[in-house]
């Protein structure tokens, strides 16, 4: 019996002991984190699957575990011969995670999962399936946590505070115009547990998630006051008073639901039920009226403020040097020396951690040679890794967190000779991605409108990736956040977004051919107004990144003329904005590198 087939057995004694019949879990944290820290993967703990995005349900006979299409080769692998069967979401005949609860779940049976590691909108879900079997629910306590022996600690780290001058905005401002959606939608409390927007909020930040500058933590706003709790490690007496004088007052983490419980509420109280976690949801919902409506943060700190754009314009042209430091160093050595995928990745990262202002790693870097590329979110580790030979591909998927921004960015290199194949498939997502960058739309256009320009070349050949093209990315914080994205699939309870002057979202289509190879080819695009007339407002987009595409990759009989011309202003631009930060051999490489087609 392997390590995880044990631990699903001793999951269903536990089950038995208090009475449940179904266990479920997430990949979440108690906050709806993307990343999560240690404590929080009691799913990982038990199925073994380390991607990011999964579900798993243990039944007495039954252990299923639902992932995306960016996983299904890493989920195939990881979960051999550990009884769990994979189900793989948006396949052709595989029921969702509900389907497949209402047609094993039987009358009077109970389900139990952590409350407080679940959003509402899927408690929600779960809860009505219940009830039409008229079943239980066990959600206030965490069978699968108790179990796991040697649990880590929580994370602790030191807070600091965005002076007003890095965040563009006061927490007097943001709390005045959260006050006021609070009073459109005529409630008088609101509470929050997604840690991005409680930083927002505050002009706090930390390092309690690798990669989120965030600390955990909750906000409950009324609209005279509010209350923080933080873990009581983090806090400080500057922390406390610089709360203070915005009118919020702290308590500690742990002690959240006892004040839920107590809180008196004259009102209706505010929650995003698709942030906010279940726990808390049926916590409040038993106190007073919810009015489900998104965090007013979550669309406001889309929208970035005239400072922390120009700093984001700043961080990334820094940061593109990184990239383009690195395609040299690839070139100039590959088939001289050993390259590995992990010591790629720890080239790139070193480039980033010596620019001034660097905090950490915006996530853990990607690197995938050749078949591995094949894997969207493939993690090289000191035990499975591929040695980069001087023939095929290199994707590096990478970013940073900086006191100027946050970053992101994919570039596909190559490493010698490579077919033609490749070469088509490269041609493609770089037209795509350019003429997703180029467009001009009417406002009012969510990504759903402006997504075809990015995947059309690719399923003009009968293409598709398994994922949008684009998502938005935080200041100094998560660097994916919505409500905007781009794609043209909009799964059960996404929410749509217009794309707003002052937005910031990833452009990245690619090519994934199992066994083969992957390509990926991101830039961040700002969104801005462009010209207004009869017809409207019309927005277009700028790039935020530049770093020379490969053009070893590039076939121009695979590229109209338009695409060349886009190719050749995109890499003048490369070179003009970037090109003081290089000299000697490096400079003459870009000059080669950005010289038009």
């Amino acid at each position: 019996m392997s390590l995880i087939s044990e631990r699903i057995a001793a999951l269903r004694v536990k089950m038995a002991e208090v009475g449940a019949d179904w266990f479920f879990c997430t990949s979440d944290d108690f906050h709806g984190s993307e990343y999560v820290a240690d404590y929080y993967k009691v799913r990982e703990h038990f199925d073994g699957f380390t991607g990011e995005n999964a579900f798993l349900m243990v039944g007495r006979d039954a252990a299923k575990m639902w992932t995306d299409g960016r996983f299904f080769i890493q989920a195939e692998r990881e979960l051999e011969g550990s009884g769990i069967d994979l189900m793989r979401m948006a396949e052709k005949g595989v029921p969702t995670m509900g389907e497949f609860l209402k047609e094993n779940f039987k009358d009077g049976e109970t389900l139990t999962f952590d409350g407080r590691a679940l959003s509402t909108s899927l408690g929600k879900e779960l809860k009505k399936i219940v009830d039409k079997k008229n079943g239980k629910l066990l959600c206030n306590i965490d069978i699968a946590g108790d179990l796991w022996e040697d649990r880590p600690a929580l994370p602790s780290s030191k807070i600091f505070i965005l002076s007003e001058d890095v965040a563009g905005e006061s927490v007097a401002s943001k709390l005045s115009r959260i006050r006021e959606k609070m009073k459109e939608e005529e409630t008088s409390a609101h509470f929050l547990t997604s840690l991005d927007d409680i930083m927002w909020i505050t002009n706090l930040r930390a390092n309690d998630i690798e990669c989120n500058p965030v600390a955990l933590s909750y906000l409950y706003i009324t609209l005279n006051d509010a209350v923080m709790f933080l873990q009581e490690s983090e806090t400080t007496d500057e922390v406390r008073d610089y709360l203070e004088s915005f009118g919020i007052s702290l308590k500690k983490y742990e002690d959240v639901f006892d004040f839920l419980n107590s809180v008196e509420i004259k009102g209706k109280v505010l929650l995003d039920t698709k942030k906010v976690n279940y726990l808390s949801f049926l916590t409040l919902s038993a106190k007073a009226e919810v009015v489900d409506s998104a965090n007013p943060s979550t669309l406001m700190k889309a929208i970035k403020n005239e400072t922390e754009i120009a700093r984001l314009k700043e961080a990334y042209i820094e940061d593109s040097v990184c990239v383009s430091k690195f395609h040299y160093w690839l070139k100039k050595n590959i088939g001289k020396i050993e390259i590995t995928e992990l010591s790629a990745a720890d080239y790139i990262d070193s480039l980033r951690k010596a620019v001034p202002g660097f905090i950490e790693l915006s996530f853990p870097t990607i690197s995938g040679y050749g078949p591995n590329a094949a894997m969207m979110h493939y993690s090289a580790t000191p035990e499975s890794y591929s040695v980069v030979k001087p023939e095929g591909m290199l994707l590096i998927d990478s970013g940073g967190q900086y006191m100027k921004g946050t970053t992101d960015v994919t570039r596909t290199f190559a490493c010698g000779p490579v077919t033609d194949e490749m070469k088509l498939h490269y041609s493609k997502s770089a037209a795509g991605m350019l003429a997703l960058a180029d467009a001009k739309f009417l406002y009012g256009c969510t990504g759903r409108n402006v997504d075809i320009l990015a995947r059309l070349p690719l399923w003009e050949l009968g293409i598709d990736y398994k994922c949008g093209t684009g998502h938005g990315v935080g200041y100094i914080l998560n660097v994916h956040e919505g409500p905007h994205n781009i794609r043209w699939k909009y799964l059960d309870g996404m929410r749509e977004a217009v794309l707003e002057d002052g937005m910031i979202v990833s452009d990245e289509p690619g090519v994934y051919v199992g066994g083969s190879h992957g390509i990926r080819i991101e830039n961040i695009i700002l969104c801005r107004k462009d010209v207004e007339n009869s017809d409207g407002q019309f927005m277009k987009f700028e790039h935020l990144t530049f770093a020379p595409l490969d053009k070893e990759l590039l076939d121009r009989k695979y590229l109209s003329e338009k695409d060349v011309e886009r190719i050749n202003t995109y890499h003048k631009d490369v070179y003009d904005k970037t090109a003081s930060f290089f000299e000697g051999d490096e400079l003459e490489w870009l000059k080669d590198a950005c010289a038009p087609m």
